[in-house]
């Protein structure tokens, strides 16, 4: 599936379950490719140079907590997700989801458990 494409129906899929897109991750290769595309797909969300292709979302997650989600974009769907209770500082999740954007840097193997698919 073309990169665009394929970038479209994550999208889609995670609006249509309640996730708010906040911020994206390309890589130089993709943001090139994308083109014009960039502002069409992302609209005014942050985005960010990274090794890899992947977007951050955020719902509530019952009460006063808030589930974020970074998702890689392409064909294998693969998450991590953390899950913030409401007296978390933005300082303290900063810290979280910057461990998590080094933790899907990482390389892994097909199947491996602990981790999220589709949404």
């Amino acid at each position: 599936m073309p990169r665009a494409e394929n970038i479209l129906e994550t999208l889609k899929l995670y609006k249509k379950h309640g996730w708010t897109l906040r911020r994206v991750l390309l890589s130089e290769e993709s943001r090139h490719d994308l083109g014009g595309s960039v502002q069409e797909l992302f609209g005014a969300v942050e985005i960010v140079g990274f090794g890899k292709d992947a977007a951050w979302f955020s719902r509530a997650s019952g009460k006063d907590r808030e589930a974020w989600e970074l998702r890689l974009f392409g064909d294998a769907p693969f998450a991590l997700v953390e899950v913030f209770e409401a007296e978390q500082d933005e300082e303290a999740r900063n810290d979280i989801r910057s461990e998590l954007e080094e933790r899907i840097l990482e390389p892994r193997e097909s199947g491996e458990s602990g981790e999220s698919g589709e949404s």
